[in-house]
């Protein structure tokens, strides 16, 4: 039985691979092949749908081309059923049982959906040290993250992928906007900001799909793997997440008018983080004043938000879509600036203050802070075209 399912997963061990459907997203490969080479165990992390596994799919299709012998490459979801009593040391015991490979033979191991199995952290160190292996990893969730005994510490390479950005919607679409037609860029645009960046909503813009996607979020990888009861909360209090998108989020407030308890709030959102459906960033202080103050938050993708909110606050959203190309480029500081009742944007690696004021001119007070604030470099972003300015001052980490 398990010799079949290891068969379908893996088609290149007996006819030529071919991935079907599937359009490359180049600035994601990029950043993922160059580990291929390195030791480093490679964890691709995000939001569900949001291609992970065709991802994966390329670069095993980039390792078959590159002469790996194609026996040398196993593939398995372990959210399969099939998979569900055995551990990641034993299925891989298996296939390589299955083809015949010693532990000393390199073998490309692709893991998706790794946070399925218990202390996966564990067997992974324990593959990488024993055997010869690369393993790539996937995860829906940001337990990923969190290795409390420090088994992966300097032995893997974690990559968020976002939701595709404005050009990539573009190359998606196969929309390609001449010189002279510059002027019909913010019509697509402001198509952008209205569907998103989950890729199969690209290609096919079905309200249903967007919503069956939030729906497997909230009631398999929330409610039924943390055996939440009551589901008309949670569903409750995610709608309230997307209608405060981009603004402080005060807990108590929250919790108020959902009658929970303000410590259930602070659950319930952390699980939302947990599934990527929400980020959220700190005021920027002391680490009393980062602790005490509330957090801002962001939806994860622009087509999400808009199925809950509609299409209204172009600001908002505009705002929104900033924050995950900040995101997207990992900085390792974000935060906002709070002071004396005056809110800024963003404050990124300590050194570039950004607001975003979508056709819009700041006010008053907020030239005044603008103005004062110690940064080394400052920008006020008013339209698309601005995008290309602030891209130059985000320091771009390895991954």
């Amino acid at each position: 039985m398990l010799d079949k399912v290891y068969m379908e997963y893996n088609t290149w061990w007996e006819e030529e691979y071919k991935p079907k459907g599937i359009i490359e997203r180049t600035t994601v490969l990029e950043k993922v092949e160059k580990w291929l080479t390195d030791e480093s165990i490679i964890i691709l992390t995000g939001l569900r749908r949001i291609e992970k596994t065709t991802v994966i799919k390329l670069l095993i299709r980039k390792l078959i081309r590159e002469g790996v012998n194609p026996k040398d490459i196993f593939y398995v979801s372990l959210d399969d059923y099939a998979m569900y009593s055995l551990s990641i040391l034993e299925i891989v015991e298996k296939y390589r049982t299955l083809q015949k490979l010693p532990v000393d033979r390199k073998v490309y191991l692709f893991l998706d959906e790794i946070a399925y199995k218990d202390r996966f952290h564990q067997q992974l160190k324990n593959l990488y040290d024993r055997q010869n292996v690369k393993i790539v990893a996937s995860s829906s969730s940001t337990s990923v993250l969190k290795d409390k005994s420090a088994f992966l510490t300097g032995r893997e390479i974690v990559i968020k992928i976002l939701p595709l950005e404005f050009e990539e919607y573009l190359f998606f679409r196969d929309i390609k906007i001449k010189k002279r037609d510059a002027h019909l860029k913010e019509k697509y645009f402001e198509e952008y900001l209205q569907t998103g960046g989950v890729p199969g909503y690209v290609l096919n813009p079905n309200r249903d799909y967007l919503q069956t996607l939030v729906d497997d979020i909230i009631y398999k990888d929330i409610i039924a793997y943390h055996n939440i009861r009551n589901h008309h909360v949670i569903k409750e209090f995610f709608f309230l997440l997307m209608e405060r998108a981009g603004t402080q989020l005060s807990i108590n407030k929250i919790s108020n008018i959902l009658k929970i308890l303000p410590d259930s709030a602070k659950r319930y959102l952390a699980l939302f983080e947990k599934t990527y459906l929400v980020y959220t960033i700190s005021r920027h202080g002391k680490t009393n004043e980062q602790l005490l103050s509330p957090q801002k938050m962001y939806a994860s993708d622009l087509g999400i938000r808009q199925l809950y909110t509609g299409f209204r606050d172009k600001g908002s959203i505009f705002e929104n879509y900033i924050f995950l190309i900040i995101k997207n480029r990992n900085p390792r500081f974000l935060n906002y600036i709070y002071e004396d009742g005056i809110e800024l944007d963003f404050f990124i690696d300590k050194h570039l203050l950004a607001e975003v004021k979508y056709g819009q001119e700041l006010n008053e007070k907020q030239t005044q802070l603008f103005k004062n604030f110690k940064a080394k470099h400052k920008l006020v972003i008013q339209n698309i075209h601005e995008i290309e300015e602030l891209e130059k001052y985000l320091v771009k980490e390895e991954v």
